[in-house]
């Protein structure tokens, strides 16, 4: 072993001498692009609804303030950054195995699969050092833990229609305020234990008193504690389940394509503590996680009331569910008659055998509904899930060798419709990774709360082939690619035929220094969709090409401000009888001085696109543990501003102004969210109190 302590000190010094030694004294600064990237594309995939799940940048804000030591994190700890593939991790581990502790983060740089580029990104969240693992009993966590409050209120100035309409004579109106409430009350103890309440009220639900005589609209409580003994995780209240490759269940936030094209494998432990605002994603039980050497078991059992369309079937006389709500509004009367309609009581588990590199699962997990589901009698609807019960059913596993990491799973329900996802990571090279998935999944496959890595929001009614290319030619220079080619055997929504499509990207990267980050992305799909402008009796379905052109600048000006910029145009259906158009570009200046008690930025931005089918989408910075993704479309001008200030170690507070104007429009938005004019101005004040 001293031999290869000496290895490692002469290769490090020449590591360290030859990429880091002007910049040795250098804050880290954590390129935001790739982030940022897969949020816009999960907004956009999910059909323009952001995602309420805060956990990630709760996460992120965690390991910056206690970072993951590489030294003695286990794969567990590595899965939770979410930016490093499963080659990445395991070659880590079997590094430390072979070399012992790292004695620099740059040695990362040694190991197979790593880079720079992924240096620089996780260099925030993580530390080297020789201090061991130490053992907290429960007693100790309870009483040194963090006590935080967090109360965030969001309000749009211009009343919506909603809100104006007299509810003497007006059936449908927002009969609550137009303020959102978020309040949460967490307790932590490094990543070993949490606990915590969480509040919230929409804007337009009703507070102490109408349909909602309990105050806010949604509670949440957890419990959640890891590592007592053979305890890997114990869960109580409302927890995530994860298996897989989200075949069966994934409820925790998951990726799909993006520029981060070796981002292709679901990575997570099976139970999470769940503490955010989201009404959906989440179970409401008990969890318990056991381990012993190469085995773990999770079982866990929960029942909830769900939102829910309720149909009374007066001929048959038998009530039941159309479909289940997600977008947890209770503003409207029918909306709160809708609140928590179904039953659903679930129950589920899994097994698993890891040793080394190889990793082996079964998972399993049943519904039962209090009503029956029953969808309506469209044809794409013809293998829709319906009925009292649902099961889901899979095996997931993995192997790592040398430089190569398969993984996969193949599930099936109770009625044995099948579905099948296989991944291949390969570091072809120190500077060239490649990335494979293959799904098939029949049309008959439904299942809940579930994220997969296929084109489709849920996984059902596809098959198709991925492959993504990430070249590094230079410590300055990356290439990052990929190609979809997918099918649709079945009809879908606003689609009467079965049909294919496919999706390319191409981005290349230049970052020369820690003070620039340029990149230039070209993006182009075709997707099929229903078109029909003559009216014909049968929808002919024809094939939508969009391509989109995009390139962005950072650049840290210097210690304290830093600048972005972007622009971006969009082609819809080129070519075609009906050619669009779109453009956007804005301007960021963030403000951050080393040391101060304040921070902020500000952003500049313009959109103008022909319709909602030249639709754009950009990231924007908003408080602590919180983040916005809107849809531009029509012709308008944006800004906003974000301010922050310390007041002490104990309390901080937030501000957010927020407006959109689009010059040629007399109202915004349509139906009760309809605004008289041409601006949309939205509040938002956070405060956290530490203690």
């Amino acid at each position: 072993m001293k031999k290869y302590f000496y290895i490692k000190i002469v290769f490090l010094g020449f590591l360290l001498q030859y990429n880091y030694s002007a910049n040795a004294q250098e804050t880290p600064v954590t390129p935001p692009g790739i982030i940022e990237q897969q949020l816009e594309n999960l907004t956009e995939n999910n059909e323009d609804v952001e995602t309420e799940d805060d956990s990630y940048l709760q996460e992120m804000q965690h390991f910056l303030d206690d970072p993951i030591n590489l030294n003695t994190a286990t794969e567990s700890d590595l899965k939770e950054l979410k930016v490093l593939t499963a080659l990445q991790i395991q070659n880590l581990i079997s590094y430390r195995n072979l070399f012992g502790n790292l004695i620099n983060i740059y040695e990362l740089q040694a190991i197979p699969a790593w880079n720079v580029s992924m240096i620089r990104r996780i260099r925030p969240y993580v530390t080297v050092n020789d201090q061991p693992a130490l053992f907290a009993s429960l007693g100790k966590r309870l009483k040194n833990g963090e006590k935080s409050v967090l109360a965030r209120v969001t309000q749009v100035l211009e009343k919506s229609k909603g809100h104006l309409l007299d509810s003497s004579n007006a059936k449908s109106l927002y009969p609550g305020s137009p303020q959102k409430v978020f309040i949460r009350y967490k307790y932590s103890y490094k990543n070993l234990l949490q606990y915590g309440i969480t509040a919230e009220k929409d804007a337009g639900e009703q507070f102490f008193r109408g349909t909602q005589k309990s105050g806010f609209d949604f509670y949440s409580a957890h419990f959640f504690v890891r590592n007592i003994g053979v305890i890997k995780s114990l869960a109580l209240g409302d927890f995530n389940v994860n298996f897989g490759q989200g075949l069966t269940q994934w409820m925790g936030l998951a990726f799909k394509k993006s520029s981060d094209v070796l981002n292709i494998k679901r990575q997570s432990d099976v139970l999470r503590p769940y503490n955010s605002a989201g009404e959906i994603y989440f179970h409401r039980g008990a969890g318990i996680t056991l381990q012993k050497k190469f085995l773990e078991a999770t079982a866990f059992i929960s029942y909830r009331k769900l939102d829910a369309n309720f149909v009374v079937d007066t001929l048959n006389n038998e009530d039941f569910v159309s479909s289940l709500q997600t977008s947890g509004y209770h503003r409207t009367y029918s909306e709160a008659a809708d609140k928590n309609i179904q039953r659903q009581f679930t129950f589920g588990g899994n097994v698993s055998f890891t040793k080394n590199k190889f990793h082996v699962g079964l998972n399993g997990v049943h519904y039962h509904f209090n009503y029956p589901i029953i969808k309506a009698a469209d044809i794409y609807n013809k293998y829709a899930l319906n009925g009292n019960s649902w099961g889901n059913y899979s095996i997931d596993y993995s192997y790592t060798y040398k430089n190569m990491h398969f993984f996969g799973e193949a599930a099936t329900t109770q009625k044995l419709d099948k579905a099948f996802i296989n991944g291949l990571l390969i570091s072809t090279d120190a500077r060239v990774d490649m990335s494979f998935v293959y799904r098939k999944i029949s049309k008959g496959y439904q299942s809940l709360y579930t994220n997969a890595f296929t084109e489709s929001t849920f996984p059902t009614n596809e098959s198709g082939f991925y492959a993504g290319i990430s070249i590094n030619p230079t410590d300055v220079w990356r290439i990052d690619a990929y190609a979809d080619l997918y099918k649709f055997p079945w009809l879908k929504f606003r689609t009467d035929a079965p049909t294919a499509g496919n999706d390319y990207l191409l981005q290349v990267t230049y970052k020369p220094n820690r003070q620039i980050e340029i990149y230039s992305r070209y993006h182009s799909e075709r997707k099929a969709i229903n078109y029909n402008p003559d009216g014909l009796v049968l929808n002919p379905v024809v094939l939508k090409p969009k391509q989109n052109w995009r390139t962005q600048l950072s650049c840290k000006l210097n210690p304290a401000f830093t600048f972005r910029t972007r622009v971006e145009l969009l082609w819809y259906d080129k070519k075609g009888i009906t050619p669009e158009q779109g453009f956007l570009t804005y301007a960021d200046i963030i403000y951050k001085p080393q040391r101060k008690a304040y921070s902020g930025n500000i952003r500049l931005q313009y959109f103008e696109t022909d319709s909602y089918n030249t639709r754009m989408y950009a990231y924007e910075n908003d408080v602590l543990y919180s983040f916005s993704i809107p849809v531009f479309y029509d012709k308008g001008y944006r800004y906003y501003i974000n301010l922050n200030y310390d007041i002490s170690r104990k309390l901080s507070l937030w501000l957010r102004v927020a407006q959109t104007i689009y010059p040629e429009k007399d109202i915004i938005g349509s139906g009760l969210d309809e605004i008289n004019g041409n601006k949309k101005t939205e509040i938002r004040l956070q405060g956290i109190f530490n203690f």
